[in-house]
């Protein structure tokens, strides 16, 4: 880990989330001042409850669809829900989220002069008729269907980044996060890892999506959370559109068959039908990222699946997930984190 003589304020919006929390770790370790920013829709406190005692942590509860008053020197935003459990629950307040909260997060940095990252996704290339994916490739999207909201409202955002990069110089950063898993991932989002790693952990039948034959890439977050990192402090650095994701391709079949073997699971495999707009292949070239900031994942799929069993492990052991929960989860419904002794900045519009 590179530690930074200059000591920054830095503000993650969705710092309490998966991905964001991870994040904080990652500056606070580096002697930066952290404000993180949540509105705790998917976030937790949990997430970064080990971080409060530090004196160079703030928490917010905070909306991104609202403005924000801060004085800060660095922006990483990442709020958005960003599974299909999640964003498909209010998929307009989904997109207010990647729109409204680009808008509110751009002023700030034109107003601060701050560097801004964008959390943007690999969603954005839609179904690809070009496999793997480039950042030169403008993608196959529907722009009316069931993911659309997420999708759409990505893509929108990346428009808002440039035009305030080019018409107001805004300082910016964009970066394109391909699938990503790893301890605090939400157990009920209904994305794949987390999916069958508590199916097999309960000895669930391991629900596949067609016939298991569409294929990811899978980043563990410690690897993603270095990608983001050196992409801000890249210097001189592109705005990019960058991918930052694994480039080594799996079958959903092959993961569930791995993910029986590593938890000694009885589970067997169970096929539903394939959901509306689910793309069937999914891997980034991530070259780009490698020649700008010397960038590529280091964690091999076995190794994070055996951290990311034993976190999900630890959360069964100790009744984290009830049956009225995994009737939720089956249900597709989204269930809002607690956010007990956080200060209310400004409450979640709807």
């Amino acid at each position: 880990m590179r530690i930074y003589n200059t000591q920054r304020r830095i503000l993650v919006t969705g710092g309490a989330g998966f991905l964001g929390s991870h994040l904080c770790e990652r500056l606070l370790a580096q002697g930066h001042d952290v404000l993180c920013v949540d509105n705790f829709f998917t976030g937790t406190r949990r997430n970064v409850e080990h971080l409060l005692a530090n004196p160079h942590f703030e928490l917010m509860r905070h909306d991104v669809t609202m403005p924000l008053y801060v004085e800060v020197d660095q922006i990483y935003n990442l709020a958005c829900p960003a599974s299909p459990v999640h964003y498909q629950h209010d998929p307009v307040q989904t997109t207010k989220t990647s729109v409204h909260g680009a808008i509110n997060m751009l002023g700030l940095a034109k107003r601060v002069r701050a560097r801004i990252l964008q959390a943007s996704t690999s969603e954005v290339y839609g179904d690809p008729d070009v496999h793997p994916q480039p950042e030169s490739y403008w993608g196959k999207v529907n722009p009316i269907g069931i993911r659309s909201c997420y999708d759409e409202g990505k893509r929108c955002a990346e428009t808002l980044f440039f035009d305030y990069h080019r018409q107001h110089r805004v300082d910016i950063r964009v970066a394109r996060i391909f699938n990503t898993y790893g301890p605090r991932m939400h157990p009920r989002d209904g994305r794949v890892v987390s999916n069958f790693i508590v199916q097999a952990l309960r000895g669930d039948p391991i629900t596949i999506y067609g016939e298991g034959q569409q294929t990811r890439s899978f980043c563990y977050v410690d690897d993603l959370v270095e990608g983001l990192n050196r992409f801000m402090e890249a210097d001189p650095g592109a705005p990019g559109p960058v991918n930052i994701g694994n480039p080594v391709e799996f079958t959903v079949r092959e993961l569930a068959t791995l993910v029986i073997r590593l938890t000694g699971s009885s589970s067997k495999l169970a096929f539903a039908p394939l959901p509306s707009d689910d793309p069937m292949q999914r891997r980034p070239d991530v070259g780009l990222a490698k020649q700008m900031f010397g960038w590529q994942p280091s964690v091999q799929l076995e190794e994070g699946l055996r951290r990311t069993i034993e976190y999900f492990d630890g959360l069964l052991s100790a009744g984290e997930l009830s049956p009225a929960q995994r009737a939720e989860t089956r249900e597709g419904a989204a269930v809002p984190a607690s956010a007990k002794g956080i200060t209310v900045h400004a409450r979640f519009d709807a």
